[in-house]
């Protein structure tokens, strides 16, 4: 296909006639096809089923160190997950804390922690009369909402292929003493698929910062869903506790992490680290909140996953699954957009997501007219503050939770979108 930015009003017109032929042709098929978020797929649950019948009747349920895990107790998890923890968070057990399923439950309350007591001594962060937060975008919608329901102000920050753009991070952060933190996702990141680089991490780690208190969450949600084996050996993240430790700002780091993606999403195990100063006073302020987490769902992620090992070979499987639902979705956009000069998109080493662009102008169409057309898509905007896609051009595409053929169908019927509404916007200027 031609450039379609290059056409003539006439060509556009006769292509227009065309793509809603093709359009019509789709409608009439009655499809009912899911692209809208990042789950995993039924294939892929399956894996783990295994977990289920680790534990029963017969079953020690006592930890290494002769905790009996039917009662209570144990606030910031058994010996045992704490270093299966560790080994996807990057961190000492010591400074680990397990908590239930949800990383982003465990994000939620690390904000309200601060919010409610302020960090270290610092003053709470709802007695000023606003606070702001920093959000590279396109970015995940989930982190947004947790903003917005606290009343922050969101602040959107440009990505780049190393990560958030410095330059601006760094300017923001050093004038005002409202701007309390920042969202990472450091290793394939939601939805662009970038891995911070060492000098984003060290940036980061050593920026001067207005805001004593300022507070870097690092949702590593990815670390271990690499695509392709190799990939172990490629595109290290360097750790950001070393890199605020090497910066003299020890404390200024929370990370979290969760097996959600790795077993069952909602049955599984999450973990925050932090500095010995920030998990002792966590450990502190969560005492009045729970006496201790799910530890027999611990024990048993802990007796299927084994090690840092057991959770590699484990993601190897996912990664077998996957890796024909990421190509099939490169090979369709690259034979039906390729030449057409209206999109762009990454293509991720690891991850769940493809951040796809459109021709300026015309997400929002383009969702709207898949999903008439029986594809329900992320709606247009989510990877922004606010839902305010300032180009109304960005669309996350999760691929993986439908079938291969079922996604080959919904991509056939996405690039006839993605054409359609182009050549309206082109034929409008």
């Amino acid at each position: 296909m031609r450039d379609l930015t290059t056409l003539a009003p006439d060509d556009l017109r006769s292509l227009k006639s065309q793509l809603e032929q093709e359009y019509a042709a789709f409608k009439a098929k009655g499809l009912s096809l899911n692209m809208a978020r990042g789950k995993p797929s039924s294939e892929q649950l399956d894996l783990s089923m295994p977990l289920l019948d680790v534990l029963n009747s017969s079953s020690d349920l006592t930890t290494e160190d002769g905790i009996d895990c039917r009662n209570y107790g144990v606030s910031d998890g058994i010996p045992e997950a704490k270093r299966l923890m560790a080994a996807m968070l990057d961190d000492d057990p010591e400074n680990v804390i397990v908590m239930g399923s949800s990383s982003l439950n465990v994000m939620y309350d690390a904000m309200a922690r601060c919010l409610d007591f302020g960090t270290l001594g610092s003053k709470p962060w709802a007695q000023y009369d606003s606070i702001k937060w920093l959000c590279p975008s396109p970015g995940y919608d989930r982190h947004f909402g947790i903003c917005q329901a606290f009343g922050i102000e969101m602040i959107p920050v440009t990505m780049t292929e190393d990560g958030p753009d410095m330059d601006e991070v760094e300017r923001m952060v050093s004038l005002d003493d409202r701007v309390k933190g920042i969202w990472c996702v450091p290793k394939y990141s939601n939805p662009g698929g970038v891995t911070y680089s060492k000098e984003v991490v060290e940036r980061l780690a050593s920026m001067d910062t207005a805001a004593n208190d300022f507070r870097i969450f690092w949702d590593n949600a990815y670390c271990v869903h690499h695509l392709f084996d190799e990939e172990e050996n490629q595109d290290q993240l360097f750790d950001i506790a070393e890199a605020c430790a090497q910066a003299g700002n020890p404390d200024r780091y929370f990370k979290f992490a969760s097996t959600s993606k790795v077993t069952f999403p909602g049955a599984g195990i999450s973990g925050f680290a932090a500095s010995p100063e920030n998990v002792a006073e966590a450990k502190k302020l969560m005492n009045p909140q729970i006496i201790g987490h799910d530890k027999i769902n611990q024990l048993r992620h802990v007796r299927f996953l084994k090690d840092a090992q057991g959770i590699r070979d484990h993601m190897a499987k996912h990664a077998a699954i996957l890796r024909p639902k990421f190509q099939t979705v490169a090979d369709k956009l690259q034979d039906g957009l390729g030449d057409a000069g209206i999109a762009s998109w990454n293509s991720p080493r690891g991850g769940y997501f493809v951040s796809f662009n459109a021709f300026p102008g015309t997400a929002k169409r383009v969702v709207s007219l898949a999903r008439e057309a029986g594809v329900t898509m992320t709606g247009a905007g989510a990877t922004w503050p606010y839902q305010e896609d300032p180009q109304d051009a960005n669309i996350r595409i999760a691929p993986t939770l439908p079938p291969l053929d079922e996604l080959s169908q919904a991509l056939d019927v996405f690039v006839c979108c993605v054409k359609l509404a182009a050549v309206e916007r082109l034929l409008e200027q």
